[in-house]
C-alpha cells in the first residue's frame, strides 16, 4: 500500500471482533454487563487495531517518500526512538529504544522517517530479534546505504508481569550491515550510543 502520510488506519471495528474480546472477559469470570467493562470490548478492539496498524503499511514506501541526493557520506545516528511492541508469544507488551545509524551512498532521508519505520514494524505481533532485522534490511535494501546499524534495548512484559518475574531485566539486540561490519566503524556508533547503553 502507498505511504499515507496523514498516518491513517482503520478503526472500524467488527460485530465479531467485539463479540470475540466479550467472550474472553466472561471467560476470565467477569461480568460483561457491569458499568465498567460495558463498553471495554470495543474498545479493546480498537486498541489491537492501532497496535497492529503496522500490518497495513509499507516501511520501504515511507523511506521512499523523504529520499534525497546528497553528498553528505559519514555517519548519521537517530537514537533513542521509543518503541512499543506485542510480544507474538503471548501477546503482552515489550517497550523500549531504538537506535540506529547510517552511512549515506549518495541519498540521505528525511529523520522522521527513520521513527516512522520503527513503528511500521513495532506495530504487529512481534519478537525482538526480528523487529531488529526487519528494521536493518528495510533501511539497506531501500536506501541502498554504504552501511546501517541497528540497537534495540527492551523491557518484556511476559518476563515482567508473569513466567519468571524479572522486573529489572533488560534485553538488547542488534544488527549490523556494510560499513558497520568493520570493528572500527561498529566501536565508533557504539561510543557514540554507549551512554544510553548503561
Amino acid at each position: 500500500m502507498p505511504y499515507n502520510k496523514f498516518e491513517e488506519y482503520n478503526i472500524n471495528i467488527t460485530d465479531d471482533t467485539k463479540n470475540r474480546f466479550k467472550d474472553i472477559i466472561k471467560d476470565i469470570g467477569e461480568d460483561v454487563e457491569r458499568e465498567g467493562l460495558l463498553k471495554t470490548p470495543e474498545r479493546a478492539s480498537k486498541a489491537m487495531k492501532f497496535l497492529t496498524q503496522g500490518y497495513h503499511q509499507d516501511a520501504a514506501e515511507i523511506l521512499k517518500s523523504a529520499m534525497f541526493k546528497e553528498s553528505y557520506n559519514e555517519m548519521v545516528i537517530v537514537k533513542d526512538i521509543e518503541l512499543y511492541s506485542l510480544c507474538e508469544h503471548h501477546m503482552l507488551p515489550f517497550f523500549g529504544k531504538a537506535h540506529i545509524a547510517y552511512i549515506p551512498n549518495g541519498q540521505i532521508v528525511g529523520l522522521s522517517k527513520i521513527p516512522r519505520i520503527v513503528d511500521v514494524f513495532a506495530r504487529r505481533l512481534q519478537v525482538q530479534e526480528r523487529l531488529t532485522e526487519q528494521i536493518l534490511d528495510c533501511i539497506n535494501d531501500t536506501l541502498k546505504p554504504q552501511g546501517v546499524a541497528v540497537v534495540i534495548e527492551a523491557s518484556h512484559m511476559c518476563m515482567m508481569m508473569r513466567g519468571v518475574q524479572k522486573q529489572n531485566s533488560v534485553t538488547t539486540t542488534s544488527g549490523f550491515r556494510g560499513q558497520f561490519e568493520k570493528i572500527e566503524t561498529r566501536n565508533e556508533f557504539l561510543k557514540l550510543i554507549s551512554e544510553k547503553l548503561s
